[in-house]
């Protein structure tokens, strides 16, 4: 199995504060996750085949497998690796909820993102 590698943009000061909040949940059982900030790094896109400003607006992440999982499913990921939100995995999995779950993350990603860009922020 590799390192689950999770793609996000630091730039936003939302995203910025929920993938700190998953770290900390993350680190704190072990979980072994590699954190890469394109904001910081642009070029480490192109690890994953993505362009830089569709992972500014949806998070990304390399499972275990290594596959790739955008927005709602990368969520899936990084909860089926922390014990204590390891039953918003399986919620999400259900497929009625996957699908509720994949139109509001992507809703709110996409106002998120233009929050973003209208306050200059990249």
């Amino acid at each position: 199995m590799s390192k689950v590698k999770v793609y996000y943009n630091s730039a936003c000061p939302v995203c910025d504060a929920g993938i700190k909040g998953q770290r900390q949940r993350m680190e704190s059982c072990g979980a072994e996750v590699e954190w890469i900030d394109i904001h910081k790094d642009a070029e480490a896109v192109c690890e994953i085949g993505a362009q830089r400003e569709f992972v500014r607006e949806r998070l990304h992440v390399v499972d275990e497998r290594g596959d790739v999982k955008i927005g709602a499913d990368a969520f899936e990921v990084l909860f089926r690796h922390t014990p204590t939100q390891a039953v918003l995995a399986r919620i999400i999995r259900l497929p009625i909820l996957r699908t509720v779950a994949r139109w509001l993350y992507n809703g709110f990603a996409a106002c998120l993102y233009a929050w973003n860009r209208f306050r200059k922020r990249w």
